[in-house]
């Protein structure tokens, strides 16, 4: 054998020890961790919404905020403390009496345009109580 046949023997030993010893040990081991409290069905996590404390419409502490989306005025009312159901009704309403579109989101009212003066009108009209 020559030298360099040698060398390259005994490269090609120690590459194959390395080896050896990364496989044996495992040092980069990837992949999820699938324990016992492991589910792959999140229907079974317990979530909880939080509750809202139901107030009568007089004890509300309203107030508007204004937002620009895409170029047009979104005015909204927050926050209500009333059930869901009740809250529905009273979007309905204001809808009908201010002749604009809304939505609820959370606890909110919002209104499609500026239409805050005539919105407060119409809540004070249904008794509810405001901030300022």
């Amino acid at each position: 054998m020559t030298m360099y046949q040698t060398i390259v023997s005994l490269l090609l030993l120690s590459i194959q020890q390395k080896n050896e010893i990364f496989m044996k040990k495992n040092l980069f081991e990837m992949g999820a961790n699938f324990s016992e409290d492991w589910s792959s069905d999140n229907r079974d996590k317990n979530i909880e919404n939080p509750t809202i404390e139901i107030k009568p419409p007089q004890k509300h502490q309203l107030y508007f905020s204004k937002e620009k989306r895409r170029g047009k005025v979104v005015t909204i009312v927050q926050p209500f403390c009333i059930e869901n159901n009740e809250l529905k009704a009273v979007l309905k309403t204001l809808k009908k009496k201010l002749g604009t579109g809304g939505t609820i989101k959370e606890n909110s009212l919002e209104f499609q345009g500026e239409v805050t003066e005539k919105l407060k009108v119409q809540l004070q009209k249904l008794d509810f109580g405001f901030k300022n």
